[in-house]
């Protein structure tokens, strides 16, 4: 299987017209983008928030709860189109261009170590809402990339992020920060 390719961009998330390849984009800390789709439904009086648990193979966060569906953007590819084969690969949903919501964009820096090897992102991720109605029965579950999905109270989960963060998640602040004033009509 060849290599992922990245754009390398610029603070904005815009293509430079260079690229990169994924695993110099992480072992250097070269920015590239990513597409982050969050799932929400309201149940009464609380808006849910679909979250996968990461499956433990990955080179990131294992095992920990995240974005309901995240990926890299390939060289060549826009953020939307990103998005929607995203969802199809991760979850089995076929949304439409017209059923994403685009809420904004953030940065995402840091630098750890996983499975002994350090790991430095630089991202720009284009942040997505999806409301459409789904039941976890009926998704198909990319197993190469997550272990299973479950629903939680976005506001539980903001408040679980807060420092000290709960280990149990990996979701970014800024995203969720982002979805949470998309939800509340703020942008």
């Amino acid at each position: 299987m060849a290599e992922e390719i990245f754009d390398i961009v610029d603070e904005k998330g815009q293509p430079t017209g260079e690229t990169v390849t994924r695993t110099q984009a992480h072992a250097e800390g070269i920015r590239h983008r990513t597409a982050h789709i969050w799932v929400v439904r309201e149940n009464g009086d609380k808006t849910e928030v679909l979250l996968q648990k990461r499956a433990m193979n990955k080179d990131s966060f294992p095992g920990r709860y995240d974005t309901s569906s995240a990926g890299h953007i390939q060289a060549g590819d826009e953020p939307l189109e990103s998005a929607v084969r995203e969802l199809s690969e991760e979850l089995g949903i076929q949304a439409d261009p017209d059923d994403l919501h685009f809420a904004g964009t953030f940065p995402i820096q840091y630098e750890k170590e996983f499975h002994g090897k350090i790991f430095k992102d630089n991202e720009i991720a284009f942040v997505y809402v999806y409301d459409n109605e789904v039941g976890i029965d009926n998704l198909t579950i990319q197993k190469e990339e997550l272990d299973s999905v479950e629903w939680f109270d976005m506001e539980e989960v903001y408040q679980a992020c807060q420092p000290p963060r709960d280990e149990k998640f990996c979701v970014p602040m800024g995203g969720l920060e982002i979805v949470r004033k998309y939800v509340k009509g703020e942008c």
